[in-house]
């Protein structure tokens, strides 16, 4: 399958049905599910589920949605990365999530770099969001990192009364920090 967005380390691409495997893997591990407001899967059924009714239909009705993260080095599925529309806000949402031995290697930081690059400059958004539990500190630092700012501690529908950092850039916000986020992805090689 064609890759959408790729870097030094990593490929993007739309997930097919054929990775329930691999969504499985990370989507059934507590530590990566820790934050995110998301059921743990408890079989590749549920995989399968996912792909069909979430995200391919995302990739229909908005042309972008979440997609599969790929390792050049190992060419593995590590999770996934990528932009969501959400109709309920109106906006669209800077996601990306890893299996655990993927952490703490810049994988985040460098994949979220070229997803604000690809939303800004190829699906001409105005604005991403991203939406963090102020409990994990390494999402919140990456998001930052990468440009977007702090702007109200809030509820997410999925996630009852819990409150959620979020964040946002804005395409004028990005092409100011377009030099510095250019240097950053170097340093992330």
């Amino acid at each position: 399958m064609k890759s959408i967005i790729e870097t030094d380390r990593m490929i993007l691409r739309k997930f097919s049905i054929d990775d329930y495997q691999s969504l499985y893997e990370f989507g059934s591990n507590v530590e990566v599910q820790k934050y995110t407001g998301d059921k743990i899967l408890t079989s590749p059924i549920q995989a399968k589920i996912i792909i069909k009714e979430v995200l391919f239909p995302d990739y229909k009705k908005y042309g972008y949605g979440r997609l599969a993260a790929i390792f050049k080095p190992e060419n593995k599925i590590i999770g996934f990365a990528g932009l969501k529309y959400l109709p309920e806000f109106k906006e669209t949402d800077i996601g990306f999530r890893f299996l655990p031995e993927y952490w703490g290697k810049g994988i985040a930081t460098e994949v979220s770099i070229a997803i604000i690059r690809y939303g800004f400059e190829i699906l001409k958004l105005e604005n991403i969001i991203g939406i963090a539990d102020p409990m994990n500190i390494g999402s919140c630092r990456v998001l930052e990192k990468v440009g977007l700012k702090f702007y109200k501690l809030d509820t997410y529908d999925k996630c009852g009364d819990e409150k959620y950092n979020w964040y946002k850039i804005s395409k004028k916000q990005y092409l100011s920090l377009l030099k510095y986020l250019t240097s950053l992805q170097m340093l992330q090689a």
